[in-house]
C-alpha cells in the first residue's frame, strides 16, 4: 500500500456522511482557478464522448460550448448533484465506505476529480476503480489547489507541501498498473513582498495531474 495507516488519518474522524449532510452552495477555489479548469477541460476533452465527474457537487466547471454524450456526477450531497445543470446522471457513495464504483468497465472516456483528492482514505483502491471503468485512451483529470476543509483532509495531505501533494497524487496514479506517465500543470500565483505584508492575498494556485489509460 502506498500510504501508511497514520497517513490516511482525518482530524475529525466522524462519518464524513455526516460532514456533508447540508449542500454546500459555494465554490471552493476563485474565478482564476475555475477558467484555468475550465479551458483546461477545453484542451482536453472531447466532444459527444462520456464523462464521469467524481466527487463532484453543484457545479462541474465544463465549458459551456461542448456537448457531451453523457455526463454522470458522484458527490456526497444529493441537493448540491440535483442543481448541477451538466449532470445527465447521479450518484451518492461515500468513497472512503466503498470505494467501489457502481460503474461498467471501460464505459467512460474521461474521469475528472475537482478540488476533492484531498480526501480519499484510500486513494489507490479509488484509482484502481478510475483505471477500469475508464476506455482505453481515455484521461483522468485531478484538479486542486491549496484549499481544503482541513478536518477532512488526510495527514499525508495536511501536513505536506505543495510540491509534495503534486508528487502524492502523481503516485496515486503509478500505484495502479494501467496508467501512462502522469502529466503535471502548475501554475502557482505569485504577488509582490510588499503586498503579502499588507495583507494582499495572491491568486489561488491551480495544480492539475493529468494522465490517459494505456491502449493495449
Amino acid at each position: 500500500m502506498m500510504l501508511r495507516p497514520e497517513q490516511r488519518t482525518k482530524l475529525d474522524p466522524t462519518n464524513d456522511t455526516d460532514f456533508y449532510t447540508f449542500p454546500r452552495f459555494v465554490t471552493h477555489v476563485d474565478e482564476g482557478f475555475i477558467d484555468q479548469l475550465t479551458n483546461l477541460y477545453r484542451e482536453c476533452l472531447q466532444p459527444q464522448t462520456r464523462i464521469l465527474d467524481l466527487m463532484s457537487s453543484w457545479v462541474s466547471h465544463l465549458p459551456d460550448d461542448l456537448e457531451f454524450a453523457h455526463v454522470e456526477g458522484h458527490g456526497m450531497n444529493e441537493e448540491e448533484l440535483a442543481k448541477n445543470t451538466r449532470l445527465d446522471h447521479y450518484f451518492s457513495q461515500n468513497l472512503n465506505e466503498n470505494p467501489k464504483l457502481p460503474l461498467d468497465d471501460k464505459s467512460f472516456d474521461a474521469v475528472l476529480i475537482a478540488v476533492s483528492v484531498q480526501y480519499l482514505q484510500y486513494p489507490e483502491a479509488v484509482f484502481s476503480e478510475i483505471q477500469r471503468i475508464l476506455t482505453p485512451g481515455g484521461v483522468v483529470i485531478v484538479s486542486f489547489s491549496n484549499r481544503m476543509f482541513y478536518q477532512k483532509a488526510i495527514a499525508a495531505w495536511r501536513e505536506g507541501t505543495e510540491l509534495s501533494r503534486v508528487q502524492l497524487v502523481k503516485g496515486y496514479f503509478q500505484s495502479v498498473s494501467g496508467f501512462r506517465q502522469p502529466k503535471v500543470i502548475s501554475r502557482s500565483s505569485s504577488i509582490p513582498s510588499f503586498l503579502q505584508m499588507l495583507g494582499v492575498m495572491g491568486a489561488d494556485p491551480f495544480y492539475a495531474v493529468m494522465a490517459t489509460k494505456q491502449k493495449i
